[in-house]
């Protein structure tokens, strides 16, 4: 049985998207982009935090106390205040840097992370025109043994050949119909993969670039951009730590009534304090030593990261190069055993060339080009990695 695509509604059909296009619809629908919304969301709070006037929350506080000196005599003493925690110098600037670092890698993120999607949309469009590739080909072997077993129909029939000569061709043509079968699957599943990734029917038709991709350095690579930026958040957050060697000294504004009952007269009384908290090395050194951490974690991330950036450019380029003579080799040798097969056609017509050569002759030039066909998307596909490790987006 063949398989094939169940067709769209009537007026859902979509119109074939570009590359680019199909990574804006990849990236609307993936977990990705909801993780680069709310890293965006989170730097712009704590921005909005960072300028506050305050370095934590206001605390409100209120006190009560009654005193009964005789049975006859007695009163009671409100105080009402309010805890105001100042920022440290130069704490308050520290933080608003690390805020601002922190949207810088938000935004970052984002890019980073379409250029990874981008990876797989790629991937993906390339996978189906591979698979296109090799239904061509099935289908193209299946039409040329379709048209050798009619010939040789007519000629067993006309006692030309041996039945014996029809059922080998038969045999042949069953194979070919499956692999046409096989081939039709195939790429039905990278459609289906392909409307998963992305949520469209339709696939682009990627183009073989015909130049080397353009030289880019990799200070633009997106990953190394957020890698550098990640470093510049870490240090900032360094800074932070170091402006917070103690907890925020809090000022507290107090109002204080002495209510009596006896012949005492009733007072008031209005008063400020500063609390100021004191630094130790049993609390600043564990804090240091974690920012200091994550500030090295964060440079060695990115010296790792340029190594195999750089690696993996070498590797895709010399892909590239050999895709490329594969490709022209490719192309020779099919278009020597198309020839061959004309002319050993010709010979089985006149008689001159046996069944089994004719079947050999026209199995080895289907091969042949499908053989081409596959190295020209493998080509696709190592460019489109290439271009993926230079991070040229779509």
């Amino acid at each position: 049985m063949i398989v094939t695509a169940m067709p769209a509604p009537a007026g859902a059909q979509q119109a074939t998207p570009t590359l680019a296009q199909a990574v804006d619809a990849a990236w609307a629908r993936s977990a990705r982009s909801a993780e680069a919304a709310g890293q965006a969301r989170r730097a712009v709070a704590e921005r909005s935090a960072a300028s506050a006037l305050l370095a934590a929350p206001p605390a409100l506080e209120i006190g009560v106390l009654g005193n009964r000196q005789q049975s006859h005599e007695s009163s009671r003493e409100t105080e009402l205040g309010i805890a105001l925690p100042l920022w440290l110098p130069g704490q308050r600037s520290a933080r608003i840097g690390a805020a601002e670092a922190g949207n810088a890698v938000a935004a970052e993120a984002s890019a980073a992370g379409r250029l990874r999607l981008a990876g797989l949309v790629r991937e993906a469009a390339w996978e189906i025109d591979l698979r296109r590739a090799e239904l061509a080909a099935a289908e193209a072997r299946n039409a040329g043994l379709d048209a050798l077993t009619r010939d040789v129909s007519r000629r067993v029939d006309a006692g030309d050949l041996a039945p014996a000569d029809l059922l080998a061709v038969d045999a042949e043509r069953l194979a070919a119909t499956a692999a046409l079968t096989q081939a039709q699957l195939d790429l039905h599943a990278a459609r289906v993969r392909w409307t998963a990734l992305t949520g469209l029917t339709e696939a682009p038709l990627p183009q073989v670039p015909d130049a080397a991709a353009p030289a880019v350095t990799n200070d633009e690579h997106p990953e190394l951009r957020l890698a550098a930026l990640a470093i510049e958040l870490a240090r900032k957050r360094l800074e932070f730590v170091r402006a917070s060697n103690r907890d925020a000294p809090v000022l507290s504004t107090r109002v204080r009534q002495e209510v009596s009952r006896g012949p005492e007269p009733n007072t008031h009384g209005i008063g400020l304090a500063l609390r100021i908290p004191l630094g130790t090395a049993a609390r600043n050194e564990p804090m240091l030593a974690a920012a200091l951490a994550d500030l090295e974690l964060a440079q060695a991330r990115e010296q790792e990261l340029r190594r195999q950036l750089e690696a993996d450019q070498l590797a895709a380029h010399a892909a590239v190069d050999a895709a490329r003579r594969q490709l022209a080799d490719q192309d020779r040798r099919a278009r020597l055993l198309r020839e061959r097969l004309r002319l050993i056609e010709k010979s089985f017509q006149a008689g001159e060339t046996s069944l089994p050569e004719t079947l050999r002759a026209l199995t080895a030039a289907a091969e042949a080009d499908a053989s081409l066909l596959r190295q020209h998307a493998a080509l696709g596909r190592a460019a489109a990695r290439l271009e993926q490790t230079l991070g040229i987006a779509p």
